[in-house]
């Protein structure tokens, strides 16, 4: 689910941070691109970890920024396909189920990979019919399910106004397995 990642980087660090210690103000411009930001088909920037090297110190004529190559490890969530993972049930559709991690909602679990026999209910609430009773997927209940697809969508140059907003990476889920859906149907 999460994961170090490499990566180098030429940074521009601003003339007004280069009083503070050199460290100090490469980490700060890091956290500041890269933090809360998805990076396509790696995954969601979580926390800068370290900095292994940093080289350069460059003037640009014309700017007064002094840009570095800074080779750094990143914290990222990056879940594989197979994996099981535990959120909550955001909001309810004839689409299907919206999950949220806490920090990234945007997981759908599409009605087709609902443990069946299920259908939609009063209040567009999924129940599954098992064995003569019904066992309803109510919101802000903590649920289990498995990732089917992972997608980097690439940016719309053009979005409507109604649209919702765009998404750098999506997850497909699936709660159509044993061991999967919400956790009290599992308990005992």
């Amino acid at each position: 689910m999460f994961c170090l990642s490499l990566l180098e980087h030429n940074l521009p660090v601003p003339p007004h941070l280069l009083n503070r210690p050199l460290v100090d103000a490469i980490k700060g411009e890091l956290e500041r691109l890269f933090l809360d930001k998805v990076i396509s088909n790696l995954g969601l920037c979580i926390s800068v970890y370290d900095i292994r090297s940093i080289d350069g110190g460059f003037i640009v004529p014309g700017d007064g920024s002094a840009t570095y190559k800074v080779v750094f490890r990143l914290v990222v969530f990056q879940p594989f396909i197979g994996e099981i993972l535990s959120g909550k049930i955001e909001r309810s559709d004839a689409n299907g189920l919206h999950v949220s991690l806490g920090f990234f909602s945007d997981i759908f679990i599409p009605a087709h990979l609902i443990v069946q026999p299920s259908e939609l209910g009063a209040d567009d609430i999924w129940v599954w019919k098992y064995d003569g009773s019904e066992l309803p997927l109510d919101l802000n209940e903590e649920i289990h399910f498995q990732v089917t697809s992972i997608k980097y969508p690439s940016i719309p140059v053009e979005q409507d106004e109604n649209a919702k907003p765009f998404s750098p990476m999506q997850i497909v889920g699936s709660i159509n397995g044993d061991g999967l859906g919400l956790l009290s149907w599992w308990a005992d």
